[in-house]
């Protein structure tokens, strides 16, 4: 069960990149990204009212939530301030970059994850999931080398230190919803619901702070796949926590399905926004394929 939610998440993944992509296009990165918390925060506001009032209204159904105390809402404030530092990273370099590079490099976040895994939590894996885990290591490997021939230094361009930042960022944002969920006992959506709010609070500083005194040199424009960004990344982080529920969910085999979304992301990369050296990176695609079959039948 908690593949298949993994494996939804994964798809959910793929078209956020490009909504994302689409709506980043000559736009302003610091309001788009403050419109992507405020409609996942309206999204999840009946969630937060229902659990807090106790309406019951989502009783005995996928959302229904649970109420925290001041010490769950601190460690919530700090999920919500290290994915707002990786989603600032990561909306900066997928404006500049191409699609078939950011995934690839997204793509190697399950690496820093499965490593933070083995050693935090313990988790072993079995055959089938340590040959899915390394074929898509070296899957990812080659499809990051075929996406350097973009003609961008990976070693002085700004962005591409952006992505890995948010890469790393990401991989930590995810070993602390691991533990977040099994060893403080946090319900999922109580985390997903209300690490969304504070994040609007932290984005509406920021576009204050940053954006305001300079939204001439950086204007805002209304493109219609704004509000999809909220849709699908909150559909996405919904399957995600619904996979990490699971008392057999394992984080590093999580993460790892999660980003076969650069699966999604090659194809949109080539129909929608028409980018190059596609030819290359076809092979290490059905690669990363191979390995999420050999994870998902070690897993079931």
């Amino acid at each position: 069960m908690w593949v298949g939610a993994a494996l939804l998440s994964a798809m959910l993944l793929g078209l956020y990149d490009v909504a994302k992509k689409r709506s980043l296009a000559g736009n302003a990165v610091v309001v788009v990204l403050l419109l992507n918390t405020l409609f996942s925060t309206l999204l999840f506001a009946p969630v937060i009212l229902d659990a807090e009032f106790g309406w019951g209204l989502f009783e005995g159904t996928a959302l229904a939530s649970a109420r925290g105390d001041v010490g769950d809402h601190a460690l919530v404030a700090l999920k919500a301030a290290i994915t707002l530092s990786s989603w600032l990273c990561g909306y900066y370099a997928i404006k500049h970059l191409p699609l078939t590079i950011v995934g690839p490099v997204n793509a190697t976040r399950p690496v820093v994850v499965l490593v933070g895994a083995l050693l935090l939590f313990g988790e072993k894996l079995n055959a089938w999931q340590w040959g899915g885990v390394l074929l898509t290591i070296v899957s990812l490997y080659l499809l990051s080398r075929a996406g350097s021939k973009e003609s961008i230094n990976f070693r002085s361009n700004r962005h591409v230190w952006a992505l890995f930042a948010a890469m790393l960022l990401g991989a930590v944002s995810g070993l602390y919803d691991k533990f977040l969920i099994a060893n403080c006992s946090l319900h999922p959506l109580f985390v997903q619901s209300w690490f969304g709010l504070y994040q609007l609070i932290m984005m509406a500083i920021i576009a204050f702070v940053v954006w305001m005194p300079r939204r001439a040199n950086e204007p805002f424009r209304w493109v219609w796949t704004i509000p999809l960004i909220s849709l699908f990344v909150s559909c996405a982080d919904f399957c995600y926590y619904h996979a990490l529920d699971d008392p057999d969910a394992m984080i590093a085999v999580v993460s790892m399905i999660r980003r076969s979304s650069v699966i999604v992301t090659f194809i949109c990369g080539a129909l929608i926004f028409g980018e190059r050296n596609l030819k290359a990176k076809a092979l290490d695609l059905a690669l990363i394929l191979i390995g999420m079959v050999l994870l998902c039948i070690g897993s079931v």
